[in-house]
């Protein structure tokens, strides 16, 4: 049978097999408990990035070691602020900050100035600006900023008011994603439609990933503005500024101060730490969206590079002893930082405020931050009074009418940042290229994006388990060793002899049906290998239903210079690799099914494998342009790639695979199905059949564009 003919039967029994509307994940869970896999796709890839992770931790340990002097200090701040600067691709602007007071509060102590200013034009940042009402100024100031809460600004209400108390100017801002500034907030239910805050996070990474760079970019602009309108006002010390805050608050205090030098003494609150704890069996493991920075293990760095960043300034760490980051691990990072500070001979400049309780429990501790600050900001040593505060009716605090930008005066949002990024970066193609310049251009690019590291051709260990027998065809149990993690997968022939073509179904249904395909298929003629995507089975903490349960486990492979899609690109490669040796399979004649999220791995894997006669995606996304065009998209971490907007798209593929490609149930980013005119304008060379996934049973449709 030719693979430029294949049966149109065989490949809907894949697609009334394969539910598209099940994830792959799920699927293959069932698939990975059939091969009788000690762990999960998920817990052996979380235990292989582990081994990644470690080794790039301990090459880094030796290298902070060997630091004793000063001049060798500086010289890695120069290195580590270079890579940060690659990484996350920060933003500028400059000149005076756009900005607007909506009201002026007077509270006990100190006035409020509720307030908004512009962080790029037309992206706007709410705050709440405390003003002593006793002392003269120009006053000492303090950034501050908010953990990951619905509340945004006003949960710092207790800490801004005994500062301000205490005679320092205050600008307590939202971060984006909380407080007056959701980026998807629906009027209807007076919440955001994506969740929580860390869930409008880990959105707006996904839609500025595809563009190069990482979301922190607009937080870290965000506070650096902040300090720039702090620096403009007469009221303000413009020597004596500081920063502080607690969680994902204290995650951006730790960027900014590493960052911005006019930041003279910093307090970062239950968020220092270091990757050997937090990614230790049972621990927290990667963080949230803008506090994993792709490639950032593999570059060499940790998290106590923010803090060392920040040497000779003055520094407190704090952390509680029940917190969900590891003590161990703080104490760890504080050690480490102390020694770096030593070097610089500035190891009375930093201290750790360690108190009890879980995460976020400041108030034991909350005296102590206030001396921290007095003491470097003010000169003042006399131990301060810190008194809780109540914050009762928070809506006096809102900037804006509604309580949120978006209902009121409007404000740019991390996607539409995202799409003008992408608009001025669009590639251009090259005027004249051949069909083969073309492809070799692909090649570089996936390669590039993906890091892929499998080659066709390379030599792949296998283990192969019992022959099972079945009616009309055998199947065997298959581990295939890819970069050092075994991969499952279940492979099926009539046993005949011969070479015949062969089926590669990245990702399997359960075991039932399973035998019906493999029955089908081996029927007609055709060997089958099912293989498990990295990854299959278990689940992970939901930031948001709409971002899915890969979140937080490709945020674990990009921090060590890997993607999901690139591993599972290795191991499709190795797979045919397998494939290919075997007497009982033609070479020449292999096709590749990708359900799911795995359809943008077969795209891929065609492009650079030339064994692949045709290439199957079924209820998959068509463009990665779609995550910066529409406000939300659905489950992007499993499939989504840096930079690659800068390079390709997904129709650049489609269009190299011409008529070797079908197309089954094509969908857009929220999962809806293509029209048969859309579906031709992504891929005019492709077959596109069109299948109703809840009922199999239902007569296929199918269009040659």
């Amino acid at each position: 049978m030719s693979i430029s003919r294949l049966s149109a039967a065989l490949a809907i029994a894949v697609v009334a097999a394969v539910s598209v509307s099940a994830s792959p994940s799920s699927v293959l869970a069932q698939s990975s408990a059939r091969m009788d896999a000690p762990q999960s796709g998920r817990d052996r890839l979380t235990a292989w990035l582990n081994q990644e992770a470690a080794r790039h931790t301990a090459a880094r340990r030796d290298v902070v070691a060997a630091i004793t002097t000063e001049d060798q200090a500086r010289a890695r701040q120069a290195r580590v602020r270079a890579l940060l600067s690659e990484m996350i691709e920060f933003e500028t602007s400059s000149g005076p900050v756009v900005s607007d007071t909506s009201k002026v509060l007077h509270e006990d102590g100190f006035d409020i100035e509720a307030l908004w200013y512009e962080s790029l034009p037309g992206y706007r940042v709410t705050a709440n600006l405390y003003r002593p009402t006793t002392g003269a100024g120009p006053y000492p100031a303090i950034i501050v900023q908010p953990g990951h809460g619905v509340d945004g600004k006003v949960s710092n209400y207790g800490f801004a008011a005994n500062f301000a108390r205490a005679g320092f100017i205050v600008l307590a801002i939202d971060i984006v994603g909380e407080g007056e500034r959701l980026q998807h907030f629906d009027p209807e239910i007076g919440a955001s439609k994506v969740g929580r805050p860390t869930g409008e996070h880990s959105m707006g990474f996904g839609q500025s990933l595809p563009t190069g760079g990482h979301v922190s970019r607009y937080f870290i602009q965000d506070a650096m503005r902040g300090v720039d309108y702090l620096m403009a006002r007469p009221d303000v010390d413009d020597q004596r500024i500081g920063a502080f805050g607690c969680s994902g608050g204290g995650t951006m205090t730790a960027y900014l101060a590493a960052l911005d030098p006019r930041i003279k003494a910093t307090a970062s609150a239950c968020y220092v730490n270091d990757f050997d704890h937090l990614l230790a069996p049972g621990e927290t493991g990667a963080q949230d969206a803008e506090q994993s920075i792709p490639f950032f293990l593999e570059r060499g760095l940790d998290l106590p590079d923010w803090i060392e960043l920040a040497a000779p300034r003055p520094y407190a760490i704090v952390s509680t002893t029940e917190d969900m980051f590891p003590i161990a691990g703080a104490r760890a990072a504080y050690a480490e930082a102390r020694r770096f500070y030593a070097a610089m001979n500035a190891g009375d400049r930093i201290t750790m405020i360690e108190g009890p309780g879980g995460h976020g429990n400041l108030g034991p501790v909350a005296p102590q931050i206030l001396a921290f600050f007095s003491r470097w900001l003010k000169d003042d040593v006399t131990p301060p009074v810190f008194t809780p505060v109540a914050v009762g009716d928070a809506s006096r605090l809102r900037v804006t009418e509604t309580g949120q930008l978006s209902s009121s005066i409007g404000s740019e949002t991390l996607q539409s940042l995202a799409r003008a990024q992408a608009d001025r970066e669009r590639p251009d193609p090259p005027a004249e290229e051949t069909d083969s310049a073309r492809l070799a251009r692909l090649r570089v690019a996936i390669r590039d994006i993906t890091r892929t590291r499998t080659a066709p051709g390379d030599t792949v260990q296998a283990t192969l388990g019992a022959i099972a027998r079945h009616n009309g065809f055998q199947s065997t149990p298959v581990t295939l060793s890819v970069g050092g993690m075994d991969v499952m997968a279940t492979f099926a022939t009539d046993g005949a002899p011969g070479r015949k073509p062969s089926l590669l179904l990245l990702g399997a249904p359960p075991s039932t049906t399973l035998e019906g395909l493999f029955a089908t298929w081996t029927r007609a003629g055709w060997n089958v290998l099912a293989l498990e995507p990295r990854g299959a089975g278990g689940a992970e903490e939901i930031k948001s239903p709409l971002t899915g349960d890969w979140t937080l486990l490709s945020l674990r492979t990009l921090l060590v210079g890997r993607t999901p899609v690139g591993l599972r690109i290795d191991d499709t490669i190795a797979a045919i690799n397998w494939l290919s040796e075997r007497p009982d399979v033609d070479p020449r004649g292999v096709a590749v099914h990708g359900p799911g999220a795995l359809g943008p791995v077969a795209l891929h894997a065609a492009v650079l494998d030339d064994r692949i006669g045709q290439v199957t995606t079924i209820g998959s996304i068509v463009a990665y342009r779609e995550f910066v065009d529409r406000p939300i998209s659905r489950d992007m971490a499993e499939v989504n790639l840096p930079g690659v907007l800068r390079r390709y798209d997904l129709p650049d593929l489609m269009e190299v695979l011409g008529d070797r490609l079908i197309l089954v149930n094509p969908a857009n980013a929220i999962g809806e199905p293509l029209s048969p005119v859309e579906a031709a304008q992504v891929a005019p060379a492709a077959t596109v059949v069109f299948r109703n996934g809840r009922d199999p049973a239902a007569p296929p449709s199918s269009s040659r564009q």
